[in-house]
């Protein structure tokens, strides 16, 4: 089971280029989505499989969030690039500084013995979440050639954006706080 509940979490690295290459090469935008919705589906589940029968591990503790932030690199860059956005481009350089910061503030932690500081809070899985729904958003307008879908995901990765830049605030005020 422990091995089943990790290949969900490589399962997330490997679908990243793979989603890149349908989107910007094929342009197989309902394969992707399919792909992304699986993908994204194995967050949850992981976790919650991981919890649920006592599985959590501190590798899959440190690759847990890096395989969303691959996922999420890829969609960006891939997105960004098919649809010609500079919206995308910027919005998305801005999620992924935030997820960097995170990441140093994460390794500050480990070094300092503060690592409750970045513990993953509740905001945080809520910011995941809305961005994959907002990357689904834009597959789903993709696939469908709708742009009033697309338009719609614009808002969504907005949305995303805020949530992002809050729990990097959150985390760097919990770090520096002493």
């Amino acid at each position: 089971m422990k091995i089943f509940v990790q290949s969900l979490t490589y399962f997330r690295i490997i679908s990243a280029p793979i989603l890149f290459i349908l989107v910007t090469y094929f342009n197989f935008y309902g394969v992707a989505l399919v792909l992304f919705l699986l993908a994204s589906s194995s967050d949850y589940w992981d976790g919650y499989l991981a919890r649920k029968y006592n599985l959590e591990s501190e590798l899959g503790a440190v690759l847990d969030p890096i395989a969303d932030k691959i996922l999420v690199t890829f969609l960006i860059l891939a997105l960004a690039i098919d649809l010609n956005s500079i919206f995308i481009g910027l919005v998305g350089g801005l999620v992924l500084t935030r997820e960097f910061w995170v990441g140093a503030l994460r390794d500050i932690n480990a070094r300092n013995n503060n690592k409750d500081a970045t513990n993953v809070t509740q905001l945080a899985k809520i910011k995941t979440t809305i961005q994959f729904v907002a990357f689904a958003c834009f597959l789903f307008g993709l696939f469908l050639n709708n742009s009033l879908i697309l338009f719609i995901s614009n808002f969504f990765l907005f949305l995303a954006l805020i949530v992002t830049l809050q729990t990097g605030v959150s985390y760097t005020i919990a770090t520096f706080k002493k």
